[in-house]
């Protein structure tokens, strides 16, 4: 099986984005036709905004084409259609049915028996986040009926005569072999672990259990959230901006003191010239923040995480007052891997 960073052109964000999609080699994306890869990719990113634009069809279609020639299917076999499985638990319709579904109720072994049925035979369960095609699912309540009183069962001084039990099931004898005639044992199967792929996908709803362990649900320390695709230059970006916030008024007094200094020596002898060094390293951060600063942004909503905007802010963002947004968000990103956006509220962690 070819992995998709063996495609050219796939980066980690839009490998990220396939794998959500449902493309995790190279052969699922050969099989693809470019029109059905970009319109799933485009559903998945509008739901778990993975990337800030979603490749076009002429990005997919070179796609396709190297992966064809990778795994050596010829260019102009046409594609398989293929029904991708649909997220029904982000739809109206889909929340409705789990907010009055039932509980699941365990199958008596007794019915198995009566009715001949082998665990194979009894249909999976549909699950809303990884069902293909359309969803048409009937759901209700089914209530036992009411038999009245079990009679109660013949006793004796000493012996409690069991209920009757119902038809077994005959053993064909013709099928058991003596131990004798049984021959080495067989080796034991390794154990299947689970694709990383997988546990990529799992990773950018929840974090790992190791991660939150022993930390109380309810304090700051515990990470939650939606993983951000960049969490190091969203680190970098809070750092630049605190630093950057400190630097412009300790530039904007050491130039005024140093200015003053030279002017009127008299009375500003005591000021030392080692505080130069904060009008020289302005520029520095200046460009650092254009870097990370600027570029930092919310993984739902989009918006800038580290630059000043005059709008209404979310109730649930990180606020003191006399410091505004931007010094607790950063701090808050700093010190525990993860905040809440200014904008739209949505936890986002730093941290698998």
């Amino acid at each position: 099986m070819s992995q998709l960073a063996s495609i050219p052109g796939i980066g980690k964000a839009s490998r990220e984005l396939l794998e959500a999609a449902g493309f995790l080699d190279a052969d699922a994306i050969a099989r693809a036709g470019a029109d059905e890869l970009a319109a799933e990719l485009k559903r998945a990113n509008s739901m778990l905004k993975i990337t800030k634009q979603t490749p076009g069809r002429v990005t997919v279609e070179k796609w396709i084409l190297a992966a064809r020639e990778l795994v050596g299917t010829p260019a102009d076999e046409p594609a398989v259609p293929v029904r991708m499985p649909v997220d029904y638990e982000q739809t109206e319709h889909g929340a409705a049915m789990l907010a009055v579904a039932p509980f699941a109720i365990p199958l008596p072994a007794r019915i198995l028996v009566a009715n001949r049925l082998g665990v194979a035979d009894i249909p999976p369960a549909i699950l809303f986040n990884r069902y293909s095609g359309d969803l048409n699912v009937r759901n209700g309540s089914i209530l036992p009926e009411n038999r009245g009183p079990r009679p109660v069962a013949a006793t004796n001084h000493f012996i409690r005569i069991s209920e009757p039990a119902g038809q077994r099931m005959e053993i064909d004898t013709t099928k058991m072999r003596s131990t004798q005639n049984m021959g080495e044992p067989l080796a034991r199967m390794p154990a299947v672990k689970v694709s990383p792929a997988n546990d990529r996908v799992a990773l950018l709803r929840a974090p790992r259990s190791e991660t939150n362990k022993g930390r109380d649900p309810q304090s700051r320390w515990y990470i939650r959230g939606v993983l951000h695709s960049h969490p190091r230059a969203i680190m970098m970006g809070a750092l630049v901006t605190l630093l950057l916030l400190l630097i412009v008024p300790a530039a904007i007094i050491s130039a005024v003191l140093l200015l003053l200094s030279g002017e009127l020596p008299g009375h500003f002898s005591w000021v030392p010239g080692w505080l130069i060094v904060f009008p020289l390293v302005l520029p520095v951060f200046g460009v650092l923040y254009l870097i990370w600063g600027l570029n930092g942004s919310c993984r739902i909503c989009g918006q800038s995480l580290f630059r000043h905007r005059s709008h209404l802010k979310n109730s649930r963002a990180h606020h003191v007052p006399g410091l505004g947004y931007i010094v607790p968000l950063c701090f808050q990103i700093l010190v525990f891997r993860w905040f809440r956006c200014t904008h739209c509220g949505t936890p986002v962690r730093l941290k698998e």
